[in-house]
């Protein structure tokens, strides 16, 4: 239910809301943005903004 609220509140505009969501899910954008166990910056960048999409697309 809290993350239903917080996203909701992203879609609107809320930074914080925002912040929150995306550290969430920080450590799995960081696990995916490994090849080779090298961190990839620029798929890290891909990938986040990926997710802020998803989010403001998100229908609940």
């Amino acid at each position: 239910m809290i993350f239903e609220l917080l996203l909701r509140q992203a879609q609107k505009g809320d930074k914080e809301a925002l912040e929150e969501i995306f550290q969430m899910y920080r450590p799995l954008l960081i696990k995916n943005s490994m090849d080779n166990n090298v961190f990839d910056e620029d798929l890290y960048q891909e990938l986040s903004a990926t997710l802020m999409n998803c989010i403001k697309k998100f229908i609940i």
